[in-house]
This record gives C-alpha cells, structure tokens and sequence, in this order.
C-alpha cells in the first residue's frame, strides 16, 4: 500500500493524468462534432481544377497573399482554413482581387474579372492547402422551403444590430459599414454567415444550423419583396433613425413657422 500511495504522489501521475484527459476529450469532440453539410471543396475537383486554381492564384493574388497563400504581412492575411466559400464569396462579389488599399472591400459585380469556373479552381486550390467552409449545396440556399418567421426570428437576433432591421446596412467604427442585404445572391449570403467577412463574425453550424441559415434568406428575400413596406412610406427603410430625422425636420419646420407667425402677430 505505502508504494502505491508513493506512486500517486508522484509528480509524473498528474503529468499522466493531464495528457489521457487531454486524449479523450480530443477523440470525444472528434466523435460527437457535427459534420458540416458537403458542398463544392477540392474534393469534389480534380487535380487539373486544383493546379488551375494555383496558376490563377499566383497570377492574381500571390502578390498578396503569398506564393502558398501563407499571407503577407499587413499586405494580406493567411488563406489557409479560410475555405471554398471564403474564395467564393470575395472574388465572385468583386471584392477581391482588391483594387488598392481601402478601409473595407466592398461590392462590386461590375469587377468581377475571372470566370464561375475559374473561381470554383481558386476555391478548390485554396481549399486543398487546408480545409474550410464548402459552397453551401443548392438545398440550402432554396429559400422557398424556407421559414420567413423563424428566419426574421434568427436575423434580428444575431444580424439586425449591424445590418438593420431591414437588412440595408449601418455604419460601424473606424470608417467601417455593414453592407446592405438588399438583392445580395442567396449563396453569398450563405457563404458570408459561415466566413465572417470584414467585421462579422462566423456563425457556424452549431450557432446557427444551415435550415435557420435558409430562413434567414428566405425573410431578406421577403423583404425586397415588400414585406416590410404596409403601413405608409419606407423613408428608405433606415429604421428609427430615418423615423427621428424626418420628425426633427418636421418638427424644426414648425417651429420656425410658429416663430415667425408670432412674431409678426407682435409687431
């Protein structure tokens, strides 16, 4: 008995204890995490995309990036992890390749310069160095299957405080913005949830599960419906800021009115 007790004293017995609880609770969050949806990742490519993506990768965004998309100092973060959907989403919005140095990249379809094949290659290189997000399937972005209520539910939860409670952006610190949701693709919307572009953070699939993803488009998309609209003019749906600014000017108005009336009723 006295060996024992001197064993479990031993400084080594809490080194290995340390190192098999580390073990089992590596292989239990292994085991129990949920596995993200499939979608378009360089598994679903073929070496020939793969290698393409790298020749379009360091013709157009080494410079950047650098020549194993390792980053480059202030010039640009790291791209491995970020996944297909992070590639999707900048370059197939134009925000990417960035034009010059700016406070945020912004939107911009006009400047798309590389084909939906050749941003699938990029995509599917980067994501071959390390894995990340996939291209959400098109089950996911059917918003017609989706639940508007729920999805206004989850938007003014997690979105609303940056991107408005109608989905038309707002301004941030340090000269950034949310941009506005209006007549944004379903996939890029998607694609953004899960990447956490700029500012944003990333709602994976345990924050928000891929069916809340859906009504989430399903209720912006009821939005540029008009869903939003009953009950007299939008004032550019800004919310209660719009409201106060347009009763300030209104109310300012009167009062100068009523001002100068009593004055010349004085006189």
């Amino acid at each position: 008995m006295s060996s024992l007790a001197a064993r479990r004293r031993s400084p080594m017995a809490l080194l290995v204890l340390l190192v098999l609880g580390l073990c089992f609770t590596g292989t239990a969050y292994a085991a129990l995490q949920p596995s993200a949806p499939p979608g378009t990742s360089s598994t679903t490519m073929s070496t020939d995309d793969i290698e393409a993506g790298r020749q379009l990768f360091l013709g157009n965004c080494a410079s950047c990036h650098g020549t194993n998309a390792e980053g480059n100092g202030e010039a640009g973060p790291s791209l491995h992890g970020v996944g297909a959907a992070a590639v999707d989403f900048q370059v197939a919005t134009g925000r990417m390749p960035l034009p010059g140095p700016d406070v945020q990249a912004a939107r911009n379809i006009s400047q798309v310069h590389f084909s939906e094949e050749e941003i699938a290659q990029m995509a599917a290189y980067i994501d071959s160095l390390a894995p990340g997000p996939d291209v959400p399937e098109e089950q996911w972005l059917d918003y017609s299957q989706g639940d508007v209520a729920n999805g206004g539910a989850v938007y003014r939860t997690n979105c609303a405080m940056c991107h408005n409670s109608s989905g038309t952006g707002g301004a941030l610190t340090r000269g950034k913005y949310a941009p506005t949701l209006m007549n944004v693709e379903a996939q890029h919307i998607y694609e953004a949830m899960v990447t956490g572009p700029q500012s944003m953070p990333v709602f994976n699939d345990q924050n928000i599960t891929p069916e809340e993803k859906r009504d989430v488009i399903a209720f912006l998309k009821s939005i540029e419906d008009g869903a939003n609209d009953e009950g007299g003019h939008t004032l550019g749906s800004l919310g209660p800021a719009g409201d106060a600014l347009f009763a300030w000017t209104l109310g300012i108005l009167a009062f100068i009115a009523a001002a100068v009336w009593l004055g010349r009723k004085a006189a």
